[in-house]
């Protein structure tokens, strides 16, 4: 079955962006030094990219305003917006547990959801993500964008990779099974 794993950069001290929203932080230790495949690995992996509508817009407005990044990849976007869907973009009012729960389902390579911090937070409270993929930035931002805010129950889970590339920690844990995931609905 196909996983949803939050792949994302943290700062140090746990932040997703500055106070600004900006990601211009996201490097190593020495620019134009190569990831060691770890980003074109992930990407391979995937086939479909579930977003918030900020990391939308960010995206589109800042990032990658020529061309959509995720070409080639099914997209979906959590809005409150009315926003039509395109060919490659699903806006979509779904809850994002019930989302991931339905494309689960789906044939497929695993699900990369990307951002931001409250539709990550979503996922984790409703126990919906399987792998969480950090990768932490050699830097203390002080204020920001918290990838983890407030959540309603602890969740666990266990380290099944580490690995460090141009002072980019990588840290892969993977959600352990509580009594709670064999409770059937």
């Amino acid at each position: 079955m196909r996983k949803v794993v939050v792949f994302v950069a943290v700062s140090l001290d746990g932040f997703l962006a500055d106070a600004e929203g900006k990601v211009d932080w996201i490097r190593g230790e020495e620019e134009g030094t190569s990831d060691g495949g770890i980003y074109s690995s992930f990407i391979r992996s995937v086939d479909t990219v579930i977003m918030g509508y900020r990391t939308y817009h960010q995206i589109v407005c800042e990032l990658s305003p020529e061309m959509w990044v995720y070409a080639g990849m099914r997209s979906y976007v959590v809005t409150h917006r009315e926003i039509p869907s395109t060919r490659e973009i699903a806006f979509t009012h779904q809850d994002p547990c019930d989302l991931v729960r339905m494309l689960k389902q789906q044939p497929g390579n695993d699900i990369w959801v990307c951002g931001g911090a409250d539709l990550v937070r979503q996922l984790m409270d409703g126990g919906c993500v399987d792998r969480l993929h950090l990768s932490v930035i050699p830097v203390v931002l002080g204020s920001g964008i918290r990838l983890f805010s407030s959540m309603s129950t602890p969740l666990e889970l266990k380290l099944i990779r580490q690995a460090s590339v141009n002072g980019i920690v990588e840290l892969v844990y993977e959600r352990r099974q509580t009594e709670k995931d064999n409770i059937q609905p």
